[in-house]
């Protein structure tokens, strides 16, 4: 089995808006004012007007973030390439148990080599990764899914006493113990004894989800000199504090801008990824540990049992900005603007809030980062490979569901000569009734769709029943759907593809930290619109 690109048009499940952006960027121009390339990225570096003071506030601040995630010199030296003028091409995702999905991992990835390519082509460029310590969705994070040996195991810590606290500072508490021992087991060879120690130094009752994730990956990137991001340091907020200030000032033009926005992204067959009404204001409220959305009504701001004008809000803001921060849609423009970001690496879903975001960069900030696809990974193990080969399948056809699967798979296992008297006597079947219709056609041509119908019938019927023969047969030796039940989980588990439901860290072990150089010299800007099947040893 070989390495293989797909686009991403042949993946399952992907939004309208993000591949046009990758197929007619002429009809999404207006929604993102950079095509995803490689020269839209230097242009926007060049360009770039980023102050000098915010740049040394934001550096001292990262080199105390990642050294207290125990960086290594590889980071140490982006930190001083940032602090001398690089610029950012910046990606980022939740603090999911174990690092959770794949896609987290190819995002870092991606957003390394762009900074290679960016730098290569004359512009000095860092990585650096966002993580979404603010978001408050703790049933987002509290999971993760291992592969292992077919089977699928589950990990979920229980919900947090206190709802609605920004995940970034909530506890692992006491259950992560336990589930790090039964992760620890089914991370094979001699790296997946380093990754099991990561784990148990790492994922501690007493660590926040934020400093657990922050260190296991600072430790899996080490030698790529990813940088990372923890949003929730109140310094970050001082600094992006007129942002919040402009948004609240200008609250209902840049509504009505929204919902023209949301008008025009239904009109041309687009759905809009985050409601906005009337109310929305952007901004959500901490008080009391607990993050809530500010609306506004009447002249009046809300949030939970808070209540302020327009002025009273706006010198909280000023006094307090530490507890204010950014919905969805105003998240990258804050991001954008802490950060010199000339490109963003988002997955398909964040393709479609930038769309809507685009008002807010045009109306705050003034530029937008072009957006970049990140890569995109299928990983197959040898018992996979094997199973794809024995049944001749692809990965895409895993794909179509496993109820395709299961009769590709049925109609596969019947034996070679039993097999070749179903193909023989299909063929003969055809051929028969392609005599009828060129006989009853010529009585009468309207007889042509009852024999169409015929045709499928039977073929229907001849395909049921060697179905049901290779069904027969597996009864005797019972092994087809445990095939079936291993290329599901391992390729399309639960119905999604593998990078959006399992975790990284069992393939990274039985593969070695060298799988991530070898995924990484898979990615370019001009290969971030594909979708790679990877055989793994």
């Amino acid at each position: 089995m070989h390495c293989r690109p797909l686009p991403f048009r042949c993946l399952p499940h992907q939004p309208k808006l993000s591949l046009d952006l990758l197929d007619d960027y002429s009809r999404v121009s207006r929604f993102y004012p950079l095509p995803p390339s490689l020269e839209s990225v230097t242009r926007a570096a060049n360009l770039l007007d980023y102050p000098a003071d915010r740049r040394q506030s934001i550096a001292k601040i990262l080199r105390e973030q990642n050294a207290a995630f125990g960086a290594g010199k590889e980071t140490e030296r982006n930190l001083a390439r940032f602090e001398n003028g690089a610029v950012a091409i910046l990606t980022g995702q939740q603090v999911g148990l174990f690092t959770g999905p794949a896609y987290a991992v190819y995002k870092a990835l991606s957003a390394i080599k762009v900074a290679k390519e960016v730098t290569e082509a004359g512009k000095e460029a860092v990585p650096l990764f966002w993580m979404a310590t603010e978001d408050h969705d703790l049933d987002e994070v509290r999971h993760t899914t291992f592969f292992q040996d077919g089977e699928l195991a589950h990990f979920e810590l229980p919900p947090a006493p206190s709802l609605g606290a920004p995940v970034g500072s909530i506890r692992l508490g006491e259950s992560v113990s336990e589930l790090v021992r039964a992760a620890t087991v089914m991370l094979p060879g001699e790296d997946g004894a380093a990754l099991a120690k990561l784990l148990r130094e790492f994922y501690r009752p007493e660590e926040s989800y934020a400093g657990a994730f922050g260190k296991l990956f600072t430790k899996i990137f080490a030698d790529h000199g990813l940088i990372l991001i923890d949003p929730l340091d109140a310094r970050f907020h001082r600094i992006a504090s007129p942002v919040y200030v402009k948004v609240i000032e200008n609250r209902e033009a840049l509504n009505a801008e929204l919902l023209s926005r949301d008008n025009e992204l239904e009109r041309e067959g687009y759905a809009a990824q985050v409601r906005v009404t009337a109310r929305t204001a952007l901004l959500f409220f901490t008080g009391g540990g607990v993050r809530q959305p500010i609306t506004a009504n009447d002249k009046k701001f809300r949030s939970g049992e808070m209540s302020w004008s327009r002025d009273e809000l706006l010198s909280r803001i000023r006094a307090e900005p530490e507890k204010f921060s950014a919905n969805a849609l105003l998240r990258p423009v804050v991001q954008d603007y802490l950060f010199p970001s000339v490109a963003c690496v988002v997955g398909p879903a964040e393709v479609s809030y930038f769309a809507q975001s685009e008002v807010l960069y045009r109306g705050v900030l003034g530029r937008m980062p072009a957006l970049l696809p990140r890569a995109g990974f299928t990983l197959v193990d040898p018992k996979g490979q094997r199973l794809l080969e024995e049944y001749g399948l692809q990965v895409e056809d895993v794909w179509k569901g496993p109820q395709w699967v299961r009769r590709h798979i049925q109609s596969a296992n019947l034996p070679k000569p039993i097999a070749k008297q179903f193909e023989k006597d299909a063929k003969q079947f055809e051929k028969v009734l392609d005599k009828w219709s060129a006989t009853l056609t010529k009585v009468d041509p309207t007889l042509l769709p009852a024999v169409e119908t015929t045709k499928k019938k039977v073929a229907f019927q001849v395909d049921k029943l060697r179905q049901k023969a290779g069904h027969a047969f597996d009864r005797k030796s019972g092994v087809l759907a445990t095939h079936e039940d291993f290329l599901n989980n391992l390729l399309y588990p639960r119905k999604a593809l593998q990078s959006r439901d399992l975790n990284f860290l069992p393939f990274l072990s039985r593969w070695g930290f060298s799988g991530l150089r070898d995924l990484e010299n898979h990615i370019s800007v001009k290969s971030l619109g594909q979708h790679f099947i990877v055989p793994i040893p």
